[in-house]
């Protein structure tokens, strides 16, 4: 009779060169310092924060490849030499037409609103993210979620939980007409559903849906890598191609991408609009001299734009993305065995406490996942981040709370930038917590800015 083997460990395929140091300081100096940022941890200061789970947005470490390729910036005004080679790198590994470089993915996110909607359109996608919605808003359109119930579901175990519901989109299509539905926003590994890929047998119908009304699909492309990763994993026709060419049949099914280069791409600033449309592609060159910079650098240095190209090629390497993608899981699982309720399947870019489970005694009146995000703090020194009511923000006709199903904490694992031990470290926080939990207290709006108010609102103990 076989033994059965154990599963064998794994590491992260790459050495460390360089470090940064960080340090723990007291539980004391931890309670002033959450209750100096208004008990929001965007408002402390890095240098109080021991293990910075705030997000993957510019926080990845990059390669020593890409520390060569600012050396070679070319800081030229225009025509800059690096423009070329991010542009030749988009073509290569997403298969888009023209780029329009942005300083992150928000200036590609308002360029594309004010070029397509109009006052009184209605942008379907499967669920919000909240600077998309806004510039969407902000343009006079109406977004509106047309993802699978099961996304709103932290417990239910739906493979590809970022999947279009298609009777809802082409419902919404009839009753509104195609005339007002400018495209349709898709996003790979939705964050506000705690990381859940889409599967590419439902892009293709997607796909084809709008083909036959003759809308458009403006990919967000943010974290393409990391559902490229779990479509190989988990659509057995997939199981044998690579990454990349998953990446760019993925592209290939839109029309057009924002990006937030920060994520993915593994640099530390960086974002670009790509269209397949050539006189769009025009306006939006226009657009961009006018809000991020010329055509030919559009809010990034030529260094920059050196280390994105080079990002692009790394974001799909196989050993890499199984790796990222593992340290999530990891974490996840971590957390799973030690019964603390989290959002299933574990995601892509972070592990997402499930807060309303976890603090039963608060209403989401009193906010339950910005309060367990600052008692996580107090505990360890981990930071994190509210994805919930907070994060919803408010109905602009009624001004009353949005109440989304999801009160999530999400825990947002840097790329190549932490190993296992602060894994660990994190996990035994999160369970402390949890088992005290009885003691986190609520909290209620002390101030509250008009926009993004999850970023620069702060609160008070109720």
């Amino acid at each position: 009779m076989e033994t059965e083997q154990r599963e064998r460990s794994w590491a992260e395929p790459y050495k460390i060169k360089m470090v940064e140091p960080v340090r723990m300081i007291s539980r004391e100096e931890r309670q002033k310092a959450i209750e100096e940022a208004g008990y929001n941890t965007f408002l402390l200061r890095s240098r109080d924060v021991y293990i910075d789970l705030l997000t993957d947005s510019g926080t990845s470490a990059m390669s020593d490849r890409q520390w060569a390729g600012m050396m070679m910036g070319d800081e030229a005004y225009a025509g800059s030499e690096n423009f070329y080679h991010l542009e030749d790198a988009i073509h290569d590994y997403y298969g888009y037409e023209h780029v329009v470089p942005t300083h992150q993915g928000r200036g590609a996110e308002h360029i594309i609103s004010q070029l397509m909607i109009n006052e009184g359109d209605f942008i379907p996608g499967n669920m919000y993210f909240t600077t998309t919605k806004l510039h969407q808003e902000l343009a006079g359109g109406t977004f509106v979620d047309v993802i699978i119930d099961e996304a709103h579901d932290p417990e239910n175990e739906h493979p590809f939980k970022a999947n279009v519901d298609l009777n809802k989109l082409e419902d919404l299509i009839k009753e509104k007409g195609a005339d007002r539905i400018p495209y349709v926003s898709i996003a790979t590994s939705v964050n506000m559903a705690g990381g859940q890929p889409i599967s590419m047998a439902n892009l293709k119908e997607v796909r084809a849906l709008t083909n036959e009304y003759g809308i458009p699909i403006i990919h967000d492309m943010t974290r393409v890598a990391e559902n490229a990763y779990f479509i190989k994993q988990r659509e057995e026709e997939y199981a044998d191609t690579s990454i990349r060419d998953i990446v760019y049949e993925i592209c290939s099914l839109t029309d057009g991408a924002t990006m937030s280069a920060k994520k993915d791409a593994l640099v530390n600033v960086g974002g670009f609009l790509a269209l397949n449309d050539e006189e769009l592609f025009r306006e939006a060159q226009n657009m961009v001299v006018v809000y991020e910079g010329l055509h030919t650098y559009g809010g990034m240095s030529g260094r920059d734009m050196e280390a994105l190209a080079i990002g692009i090629t790394e974001s799909v390497d196989e050993d890499h993305i199984r790796a990222r993608v593992g340290q999530v899981q990891y974490l996840g699982n971590k957390l799973i065995e030690m019964d603390v309720p989290v959002v299933r399947p574990i995601g892509s870019h972070g592990v997402f406490l499930n807060a309303k489970k976890i603090l039963p005694q608060l209403t989401q009146d009193q906010l339950p996942a910005q309060s367990l995000a600052a008692a996580l703090y107090v505990d360890s020194g981990v930071r994190s981040m509210e994805r919930g009511v907070v994060s919803a923000g408010r109905n602009p006709e009624t001004g009353e709370h949005n109440y989304p199903e999801l009160e999530l904490v999400r825990l947002t694992i840097p790329r190549r930038a932490y190993t296992q031990a602060h894994m660990d470290v994190v996990a035994e926080s999160v369970e402390a917590v949890y088992q005290n939990r009885e003691s986190v207290s609520g909290l209620a709006f002390d101030y509250e800015p008009e926009y993004l108010r999850f970023f620069q609102s702060q609160f008070k103990k109720v």
